[in-house]
């Protein structure tokens, strides 16, 4: 998608999206955004499931990406029926078969040329996949964009990029930290019946709390997020915390956190470098990261109201 084209009708969240019943209760809640076809990542959390009995987990978005081999492409998509996945710009767009629109992810105008032009590629070539795998097109477009879960009594609003959009930007790091930003979510909040947004879209993990509400990013559960190890994130929301939180901030009768997923990075590094060789977009956009993590700190996500836990977190043993 180039910058500062319009998204499309259907990525626009209606107005009363989070005012709606909830359609899923739970005890524990894990909210995994950008598993980017990472399956070793996903192994993980499905054993982090399976140690929490009444947990939940609810795949909001782009939980493909980099899985353009038809069997690992199915495999994920097989082990996602057992969950909640919504879409996010990636799915959403690979459901649009023989559209030309790009891979949706409506990025800001600060982003670079060569950003935009590699995202585009690896979404053709992630498009031929789908295309070939039958009815596929079908099960990506009729998942919804958002939910509303209630977490041990408490509601929380779950989607892939802000309360407007699933594509929306401002969620991200850079806008949650602006006054006017602050004072817009504060207004929303106060307007609605859900006490925790929950959402990734942007890549980086932002969080953000008053104690009467939160917004948490987890930025991206199938790749590292920061330089201190190569590990995934996802977001835990429950009425106890975990030992192995990064960091954490309470609203009413939740705890929201950040948890590692430390998934099994040799094997993962392999998988990708076979699916995508040297050269190829994203190869070019991601291989560093992948490899050497980002530069920044797990405490740079935390814009106000969490706790930075950096002791409750046991880290990928190969650290940078």
């Amino acid at each position: 998608m180039s910058k500062g084209r319009t998204c499309p009708t259907d990525y626009r969240l209606p107005a009363d999206a989070f005012s709606a019943p909830a359609s899923l209760a739970c005890n524990v809640l894990y909210v995994i955004g950008g598993l980017y076809g990472n399956r070793q990542a996903l192994d993980v959390i499905e054993r982090k499931l399976a140690s929490e009995p009444g947990a939940a987990a609810v795949f909001n978005g782009d939980a493909h990406w980099f899985d353009c081999d038809p069997a690992i492409f199915s495999d994920i998509e097989q082990r996602l029926q057992h969950h909640h996945p919504l879409r996010g710009n990636v799915e959403t767009e690979l459901a649009r078969s023989g559209d030309a629109f790009g891979c949706g992810c409506a990025y800001p105008e600060q982003t670079s040329a060569d950003t935009v032009e590699h995202s585009n590629r690896i979404h053709q070539q992630l498009q031929q996949t789908v295309d070939n795998l039958p009815g596929m097109t079908e099960r990506l477009g009729k998942r919804p964009a958002w939910l509303v879960a209630e977490v041990a009594g408490e509601p929380v609003g779950i989607t892939h990029g802000d309360e407007q959009s699933l594509a929306g930007w401002q969620c991200d790091h850079a806008a949650l930290q602006r006054d006017e930003r602050q004072q817009q979510l504060n207004a929303w909040f106060n307007q609605q019946r859900i006490r925790v947004l929950a959402c990734s879209h942007t890549c980086s993990p932002a969080a953000l709390s008053t104690g009467q509400w939160a917004v948490i990013n987890n930025g991206a559960a199938g790749m590292p997020n920061f330089n201190n190890g190569r590990y995934g994130l996802l977001t835990r929301i429950a009425p106890t915390p975990s030992a192995s939180a990064i960091y954490r901030a309470h609203v009413g009768n939740l705890v929201i956190e950040a948890l590692p997923v430390n998934y099994d990075q040799q094997t993962f590094a392999a998988e990708f470098a076979r699916q995508w060789p040297a050269n190829s977009p994203a190869a070019v956009a991601y291989g560093q990261r992948i490899k050497h993590g980002t530069d920044r700190a797990p405490a740079d996500a935390c814009i106000a109201g969490f706790t930075f836990a950096s002791t409750l977190c046991a880290m990928d043993a190969q650290l940078l």
